[in-house]
């Protein structure tokens, strides 16, 4: 019952996106320095809820986090990543997990309470 509220949806998929961002952030840094290697981002979260919601089917390839190859201009050996933007990305997707959680936390705390127990 509580799962299914929709508070919880949005912040358990805000994590995950966040954690899906750090990944490829990570994966984009280890590649920094191969030849030809195209970088990689993750849609907003933004578009993957308008996306989501506007899907009527609601598991499967709809429920995933589009990534797609950064079209920047290339360093001499081909290779796309900004280390820079990268672990600028990075830092951001650890506050957005943060922040997810603590909201998370924080929504059930308040249904404990107005349940009336112990938090």
């Amino acid at each position: 019952m509580i799962s299914n509220l929709d508070i919880f949806k949005v912040y358990s998929a805000m994590a995950r996106h966040s954690a899906e961002s750090q990944k490829v952030a990570a994966t984009n840094i280890a590649h920094a320095d191969e030849p030809g290697y195209k970088a990689s981002e993750i849609e907003s979260f933004q578009d993957y809820l308008t996306r989501t919601s506007s899907t009527e089917a609601a598991g499967g390839e709809a429920t995933r986090f589009k990534t797609f190859d950064v079209e920047t201009g290339a360093s001499p050996n081909g290779n796309t990543v900004n280390i820079e933007q990268e672990v600028f990305k990075a830092v951001d997707a650890v506050g957005q997990h943060e922040l997810a959680l603590t909201v998370y936390t924080k929504s059930l705390d308040l249904l404990r309470a107005a349940l009336g127990r112990k938090i």
